[in-house]
């Protein structure tokens, strides 16, 4: 079944206060389940609507349901028809861009006024066609159709009243929908001919549905402006031509006709006032019978709810309590409805009343909203007290047979607990078990115990429960008092028989003791011993590593250590078998035939002698590697002190080098040429210095291939010092590379010698963390020392820093230093000046969309003020051939409204070539 659309608008009704207008569209739902043309018809009116917007913005689309899927064009065209910015859409192809892009339209459509039921973003995207014709019909409602108000109508009704003014005078035209009414064209025919009766001879016109249409369809096309929505055949063939395509197209026609009607209005203006007092005078006539008929239902209920008369049976109380509940079920509810309208009514009436300049309803005496709401408050007061005294009489009814009820079943629970137990604590299973069994038996009848002195209370609570049932006078008292006194004696037999139980086990378990005892002081020294044995086996096997002679040494003490305490386990575990002997020697004199397990150790006698001789195995073994691990320990450590020797000379040699070439490209005196000549002879010197570096690379991979990762002996790891050596390399480089480019820059800027060594003087004073780059407030201080004039202060300065720091990076180097002075000291062309020159090329250029298109629009169209661009065809006229191509290859297409396909961005290409944009 086809979801119900919803359409909630917010419109001025002319006196300053906002009405909410509900259109729904329940009729048209029904046909569109009875005919599928509707879709057709939609599809190409909604498309043909679309697309009469979007070609401002130079667009359309082809497909209704799969062009708007990733909400881009939706977007575009809610911004042509509102003329106003929609947020910057998602560009990417996923699924949740496209969601993310047709919730923004949907949320401005919304921040409209306009509400949406039942339509959301995935229908879209997924291509619902029925959900995206409902969302476009939306559109169209709000931004084609809401604002149509005629004769204090709006909407559907305001275009509908519409068209029946103009179209009234015409023959056989006779306008009471948007279906059936414009089949035979001649509608069409006449709301042209109102307006515009030089465009058509209505007089001339013949029964003929299909030329009428298509005449009317041409007209408005080539002469109004309005795109052919419409195909005659659908709307001939189709025996109720779909709604909301008759009403989008006739919306245009509204539009482009709508200048001159507002002097119609004037004229109906008595009518609607008094139509207001007529509408007045039926809401009071209505109010007065309401308050009537609902006084006189609350004055004959009231008295039925204050009789408490009390029933004597469960039965009849029931009865009541069902009458009472149907009451606030049936009866009551159709009140409280008929009270919350006429409530509404009175506050309709007074606030049209008073919107339309009227004195205010007062009501008959008694019959005030204030009378009726005290009314109210008495009946429910009365509905109250009654709902609980019929609660508190079924409660006391229900008191007796609840209480026979609960001790059936607490007797009923204690009976089934207590069945069996008298059997099982008359038992003498504990006559022929073990002393580990004799335990458990003696836990399980403390356990028992706690149950018996857990159930003491339910026994009370039964007795307790017999007694209320003996003062109330219950009819079956007897056997209530029967059972109780049953389940007493049982009780106190119970407790008899548990204490006697409780004294035979006790008697037993002292006699098993002194062998568990045996038993435990076995367990408490073998388990320490055997884990002592585990631990020694598994400290024997232990794979180690290490790195140094100590850490080797080390071991080899620790080892000597464990080597003493041999003696010592030695004893230990002799005391542990005589244990076992003793064990066997109380069994043995004492004839115990029951099976005497340890029942607190796993471990054996013969366990312990296994894992003793296996100690005693390992000790040899683990000296032999501990002494072959000191020797190659020794071996290491040769080569660590090979390599420090070396790392030792190398690491300041290359400090050494790194601060000569610093203080070279610090210096203020000399020659640019004497700076070069010093860093060439630097250079050199670096490179025969090479053979070094190659050798502590073969020392180091020796190191390495011995597995040896620290050296006490130096703080020079072959990291720091292929790092220091790539960065020696690269300063020199890079240092020779700046005073060629400063001599370039001299060179080509005419820049003296004197210039030179100021710029570098003041550029070495403001360095004052001596890195090599000022901050920007070292380089403001510089700038103002040496006489710029920041006449736009902190506007003008970032502007200067946006030139020599480019990156942001907050410090400016001596190259983009020097860059910015001779740039201010010398003649050079700029962004603006290129921008002008295209300027004059396109400065005969009219901004339009197309000479073509007729001013007169359905919608105004609201667009941003018209952006510089230039042909392809003038480039190719006014520059060389070369350079026409050079600039139609890198100029980005113009984004701006209103230029043509061909159009180009000459400016962002102007400021790109000077680096001042992202071209």
């Amino acid at each position: 079944m086809m979801t119900q659309i919803e359409t909630t608008v917010h419109y001025n009704n002319g006196f300053g206060d906002e009405e909410d207008y509900m259109i729904q569209e329940d009729e048209w739902d029904r046909d569109m389940l009875l005919d599928p043309a509707w879709e057709k018809q939609q599809r190409k009116t909604f498309t043909a609507w679309c697309n009469s917007h979007l070609r401002k913005a130079g667009t359309q689309i082809e497909n209704i349901e799969d062009d708007f899927r990733n909400g881009l064009k939706l977007m575009l065209l809610l911004e042509v028809i509102s003329g106003e910015r929609l947020p910057k859409p998602d560009r990417g192809k996923m699924r949740f861009h496209k969601i993310a892009n047709v919730n923004k339209a949907l949320d401005f459509i919304t921040s409209k006024g306009v509400k949406l039921v039942s339509i959301g973003a995935e229908e879209i995207v997924d291509g619902n066609i029925k959900m995206t014709l409902g969302m476009i019909w939306t559109i169209i409602l709000r931004f084609a159709i809401q604002d149509i108000s005629v004769e204090e109508t709006s909407a559907k009704e305001g275009l509908l009243l519409w068209c029946q003014r103009k179209t009234a005078p015409y023959r056989n035209v006779n306008v009471q929908n948007f279906h059936v009414s414009w089949k035979d064209g001649l509608a069409f025919c006449a709301l042209i001919h109102k307006h515009r009766p030089d465009l058509i001879n209505y007089h001339n016109l013949k029964d003929d549905p299909m030329g009428n249409l298509n005449l009317a369809f041409e007209i408005a096309e080539k002469h109004l402006d309005i795109p052919k929505m419409l195909d005659a055949e659908d709307i001939i063939n189709t025996p109720k031509p779909d709604e909301r395509a008759i009403m989008t197209y006739v919306s245009c026609f509204y539009h482009a006709f709508a200048g001159a009607e507002q002097a119609e209005t004037a004229a109906n203006r008595i009518c609607k006032v008094l139509g207001v007092n007529q509408e007045n005078e039926k809401l009071m006539e209505e109010y007065e019978r309401l308050a009537s008929e609902l006084l006189e239902w609350i004055r004959r209920t009231t008295p039925w709810l204050e009789n408490r008369t009390a029933e004597k049976t469960m039965v009849e109380m029931q009865r009541k309590l069902e009458d009472f509940r149907d009451y606030r079920c049936m009866h009551k509810p159709p009140k409280v409805q008929e009270k919350c309208q006429l409530e509404i009514s009175f506050n309709t009436l007074q606030t049209k009343l008073r919107i339309s300049n009227r004195p205010a309803f007062m009501p008959s005496e008694g019959k005030m909203v204030s009378d009726i709401a005290s009314a109210w408050q008495g009946l429910e007061g009365a509905e109250k007290g009654y709902e609980e005294w019929l609660l508190t009489e079924i409660r006391r009814l229900e008191r007796l047979d609840h209480l026979a009820e609960k001790f059936r079943q607490k007797a009923s629970t204690h009976e089934t607990w207590a069945n069996g137990k008298e059997l099982i604590l008359s038992q003498k299973d504990y006559e022929t078990a073990t002393l580990t069994e004799v335990r458990a038996l003696l836990r399980k009848h403390e356990s028992f115990e706690s149950d018996l002195a857990a159930h003491q209370d339910r026994v009370e609570q039964i007795a307790a429960i017999a007694q209320e049932l003996n003062e109330l006078d219950y009819y079956d008292v007897a056997a209530v008092n029967q059972r109780c006194q049953r389940i007493c004696d049982l009780w106190d037999q119970l407790g008899t028989l548990t204490q006697k139980r409780r004294e035979a086990l006790e008697r037993t378990e002292k006699l098993l003791e002194t062998i568990d005892q045996l038993f435990l002081e076995f367990a408490k020294r073998s388990a320490p011993f055997n884990n002592w044995m585990e631990g020694a086996m598994e400290d024997l096997q232990d794979m180690f590593i290490v790195h140094t002679i100590d850490e080797v040494q080390s071991l080899i003490s620790s080892h000597e250590q464990f080597k003493a305490t041999l003696p010592e386990a030695d004893g230990e575990r002799q005391a542990i078998l005589g244990i076992h002997m003793e064990v066997q020697k109380i069994s043995q004199s004492y004839g115990i035939k029951a099976n005497l397990i340890n029942p607190y150790s796993t471990i054996t006698t013969e366990e312990l002698l296994a894992k003793w001789d296996r100690v005693k195995k390992l000790v040899p073994q683990r000296e032999g590697s501990l002494q072959e691990e000191l020797a190659r320990q020794h071996a290491s450590e040769r080569l660590r002190r090979q390599f420090a020797v070396q790392a030792n000379l190398i690491g300041p040699w290359i400090q050494t080098r790194m601060e000569e070439i610093g203080h070279c490209s610090l210096e203020v005196g000399g020659t640019l040429e004497d700076q070069m000549t010093q860093l060439k002879q630097f250079e050199h010197v670096i490179v025969t210095y090479k053979p070094n570096i190659d050798k502590l690379e073969g020392d180091h991979q020796l190191i390495q291939e011995s597995l040896v990762f620290d050296n006490k002996h130096t703080n020079y790891t072959m990291e720091h010092i292929r790092v220091g050596w790539e960065l020696l390399l690269t300063t020199i480089a890079r240092t020779i590379n700046e005073i060629e480019t400063q001599i370039l820059t001299r060179d080509a800027k005419g820049i003296s010698q004197e210039q030179m060594h100021e710029f570098r003087s003041s550029f070495n004073h403001f360095d004052r963390k001596k890195h090599g780059a000022m901050d920007t407030d070292d380089f403001r201080a510089c700038l103002i020392s040496m006489g710029y004039d920041l006449v736009g202060g902190e506007v003008e300065f970032a502007r200067i820093m946006m030139l020599v720091d480019p990156s942001a990076t907050g410090m400016v180097s001596f190259q983009s230093f020097i860059d910015f002075m001779t740039r201010e000291t010398t003649d050079t062309d700029t962004a603006d000046q290129v921008v002008a020159s295209f300027r004059i090329l396109a400065a005969n250029k009219v901004c339009r969309t197309s000479l073509n298109e007729p001013v007169l629009s359905p919608l105004p169209l609201l667009l941003p003020p018209p952006q510089p661009y230039i042909l392809v065809e003038e480039l190719r006229r006014e520059l060389p051939p070369d350079q026409a191509e050079y600039c139609i290859l890198r100029m980005a297409p113009y984004s701006g409204p209103g230029g043509p396909a061909e159009a180009l961005d000459y400016t962002a290409f102007s400021t790109a070539l000077y680096g001042e944009s992202d071209l």
